[in-house]
């Protein structure tokens, strides 16, 4: 009896163990059709294209797609923005693709407070804010190169004031001379350092140019001013006129002869 035990035992264990290999390789051998091991695909690059076109490319190799949206003002209405896995990957049958695609409709948003501030400055802001900066104007001011204006559809628009992504925003900016004329003052005779006093009071920017190119320059502020251009009257007598802002040219000499002084 005891015999008939052992056998019966034994041989039930060697059936079980059989079963466990068996399960095993079975496991394994559809592990490949489970995962669809194998089954690989190379991920399309379909940025750029419409997004029906691409949900149909897609859809033919089994992806399962997903749209997001956002708006790109440099991009036709309905174009793949972004894909997720990027182009080249090698992806599975089934796989989940996200999609961005461009917006027919673009959203509003606050016009950002750009006044005063440099052309490249309120450029990168439009940039950042989805916006395009479209014509430019010059206007005397003495704020060179600061926004003085913005306008849209040629109305000027202040901060805060809703305006769609991608519209194009009209700028004007300070060219660095204001409007305020003086009558030229007459520097010719001075230091270059009284010249620069005289001039700072009216806006006016000097421009120092050395008369005789053989003559060295030890001292720029002890040197004499020689000529200037314009000078204070024209041929006429009459004065002339310089705007704020502008230039004067002046020559200068280190110790020039009396005759070397231009009146």
């Amino acid at each position: 009896m005891k015999e008939k035990l052992k056998t019966s035992f034994a041989f039930n264990l060697v059936i079980i163990l059989l079963l466990c290999v068996l399960l095993y390789i079975l496991f394994f051998a559809s592990l490949n059709c489970v995962t669809n091991h194998g089954k690989e695909v190379l991920m399309p690059d379909v940025r750029g294209r419409n997004a029906d076109s691409a949900l149909t490319e897609l859809s033919k190799l089994k992806f399962d797609v997903r749209i997001d949206s956002t708006y790109e003002p440099t991009m036709r209405p309905m174009a793949v923005l972004r894909q997720v896995p990027d182009t080249g990957s090698l992806v599975k049958e089934g796989r989940t693709v996200f999609l961005t695609i461009n917006m027919v409709t673009p959203p509003r948003i606050p016009m950002p407070n750009i006044k005063d501030l440099s052309y490249r400055s309120a450029e990168m802001i439009l940039r950042n804010n989805k916006l395009l900066v479209g014509d430019t104007a010059y206007r005397s001011d003495i704020a060179s190169g600061a926004i003085l204006e913005a306008s849209y559809n040629g109305n000027p628009i202040v901060a805060g004031t809703p305006v769609p992504q991608g519209s194009k925003i009209n700028l004007i900016i300070g060219n660095g001379l204001g409007n305020t004329e003086w009558d030229v003052p007459d520097v010719t005779g001075m230091t270059v350092d009284e010249a620069l006093i005289t001039l700072n009071q009216f806006n006016i920017q000097p421009m120092l140019i050395v008369a005789n190119q053989m003559e060295e320059i030890t001292d720029t502020f002890s040197a004499i001013v020689t000529d200037q251009r314009p000078r204070p009257t024209n041929d006429a007598g009459a004065h002339n006129r310089i705007r704020m802002g502008e230039f004067l040219d002046l020559q200068i000499m280190q110790t020039p002869a009396p005759h070397d002084i231009h009146r």
